[in-house]
This record gives structure tokens, C-alpha cells and sequence, in this order.
């Protein structure tokens, strides 16, 4: 049974379980990191700027923020939606925030020549390394192509590991944490990656020019991928717009759909007891939702 834990949030995603029983969240349209109580209440941890996309909390208890630098919205039928990025915009950034003053520090901005265009979403390793999908923004005539980086959560080391990629969005590890998965917006299609080491993800390209890793699953149709969660039978839970979330095995397979109230679910993460409660963000609503799971969720590299 589906329950609104909830609402009146602006475009929420990137979901994180605490401890506690709280959620942290972001809200992108309003530039902001909320705490969400069991209660429903909800509270600002941080006014961030730009568009704080995905987060997660690293090895010193801070929270990791994707920040795609912002952009423009617009209401649709009641809706909230993004739209196109404005023509003076600057790029965006990874920030660390402090959960007990709010205080942020801008990590990175660039990846060696090149500046990040759309920061997305983030998961750490094992190693107190993150992984984090560079999304890229829609222009109106042209488009940033995208990418996957690895980086050190004290600011002094950032590398790209996968180019290109169209839209990367959801990122996320196996429970043994070989194998690096992705998930495409626009083309629906779910990529996995064998993880050598810290940063060192091999390709494995096929005889295909385009292909960046091994294709789990291209679900076709219209169909659009956005964040996902790996539970700890390795299936991903990946957010499918529109309205549900797909539970997708190693091998590629479909083994079950969860429909949602919300045609832009966006993003999953598991928590309550045992990790057996999923919560979805559904974004163009703004509410906060959770459910239970048979198989309980892989647990958080670090938590608060």
C-alpha cells in the first residue's frame, strides 16, 4: 500500500534514508535541501541555489549534492516541470553540505578542461570514492552530451570515466560492487559497467560504434529513465516515466512494474526497518511517497 508521507514539495528527488527514520531530499526547483520528518513535516537544511538534482552522504557524514546549476520551469495542467536552461547559464557543480549548519563547499565545477554541464546523480563506493552521472542540458537547438566521473569527496581529485553517454541519469552499484549501473533518459536503455577498482570502470564496447558498456535493457517504446536503487538481490529499481517503477533484474528481465500517482517519478531509495520501505519522489506533483518491498534495499556505502 502506496502512502503519501509528503507533499507540497517543488520537483523533489534524489531521496536519502537516514537513520533516524528521516528523508533527506532535494528540491530543484527551489534550489534546496529538505529534511522530511516520519510525521510529514518538513524542514530546510540548506538554500543551495541552482538545481540541487541528486544527493547521498559521503564517508565524513556530509551530504553530497549534484547541483545542474539551474534552469527554467513552467507549469503544465498543474504540473511542475522543468524546461530549457536560460542562455546565460554557467554550468553546474558537486557541493558537500554540512547536515548541521548548512553550510555548503563547492567541490567541483570541472572535470579538466571541461565544465560540468548538469550534474545529476551520485553514489559512493565502498572506497569513500563517488561515482556521479554529468547528465548535460537541453539547449534549445543543441544538446551537452553526457558522462560518468569519479571523484574524492575532499575536493582533490576528478576524473572521467565513461564518454560519451545521451542524458545519464540514475547511477548506482551492485551489492558486490563490480559492476556500475546507468540508466539513459531519453533512450530508456539501463547500462551496467565492470568496476576494476576506485575510478577504474571498463567499457567493454561491442562491435557497435555507440555502445558505451554492456546493455542490460532498452525498454523502448515511449519510455523514459530517470534515478534508481539497487536492492540487495541485485535487481535495480529504476524511476520510469511515465507513472511507475520498474524492477529490472542483472540478466534484463522486467520481474515487476510499481505504478505510481505521479507521471514523473524521478527518483527511489529504501529505508524504515530492515530497508524494506521504498520512497519515490514524484516530482511533478511534489510528494514524497513510500511502500514496502519483499526484498529489502542494499545498503548506503555511508550513512547519518
Amino acid at each position: 500500500m502506496q502512502q503519501v508521507v509528503a507533499g507540497g514539495l517543488r520537483f523533489p528527488e534524489g531521496p536519502v534514508c537516514l537513520a533516524n527514520g528521516d528523508v533527506l531530499l532535494v528540491e530543484i526547483e527551489a534550489g534546496r535541501l529538505t529534511r522530511v520528518f516520519p510525521s510529514g513535516e518538513k524542514a530546510a537544511v540548506a538554500e543551495l541555489g541552482g538545481g540541487p538534482n541528486g544527493a547521498a552522504i559521503g564517508p565524513d557524514g556530509r551530504c553530497y549534492v549534484c547541483n545542474n546549476g539551474g534552469g527554467r520551469w513552467h507549469e503544465r495542467e498543474g504540473r511542475l516541470m522543468p524546461g530549457l536552461v536560460s542562455a546565460d547559464y554557467a554550468g553546474g557543480w558537486i557541493e558537500a553540505v554540512d547536515l548541521r549548519t548548512g553550510s555548503s563547499t563547492r567541490l567541483y565545477d570541472r572535470c579538466g578542461d571541461n565544465r560540468l554541464n548538469g550534474p545529476n546523480d551520485i553514489v559512493f563506493d565502498r572506497h569513500g570514492g563517488f561515482y556521479f552521472t554529468d547528465h548535460g542540458r537541453l539547449h534549445r537547438r543543441t544538446r551537452d552530451r553526457g558522462a560518468i566521473h569519479y571523484a574524492a569527496p575532499d575536493g582533490s581529485f576528478i576524473r572521467e570515466v565513461v564518454f560519451p553517454l545521451d542524458m545519464p541519469n540514475g547511477i548506482g552499484l551492485s551489492p558486490d560492487g563490480a559492476t556500475l549501473y546507468v540508466a539513459e533518459t531519453m533512450t530508456a536503455r539501463l547500462w551496467a559497467f565492470d568496476v576494476g577498482g576506485p575510478g577504474e570502470v571498463h567499457t567493454k564496447r561491442g562491435g557497435v560504434l555507440w555502445e558505451p558498456g554492456r546493455l542490460v535493457l532498452g525498454l523502448g517504446g515511449l519510455n523514459y529513465f530517470d534515478s534508481l536503487a539497487v536492492d540487495t538481490a541485485g535487481h535495480i529499481h529504476v524511476a520510469t516515466i511515465p507513472g511507475r517503477i520498474s524492477v529490472i533484474d542483472p540478466a534484463g528481465r522486467v520481474v515487476s512494474e510499481v505504478p505510481v500517482d505521479d507521471p514523473v517519478p524521478t527518483n527511489i531509495a529504501f529505508g524504515g526497518p530492515d530497508r524494506r520501505t521504498a520512497f519515490v519522489t514524484l516530482s511533478s506533483t511534489g510528494q514524497l511517497i513510500s511502500y514496502p518491498v519483499d526484498m529489502p534495499g542494499e545498503p548506503t556505502a555511508f550513512s547519518a
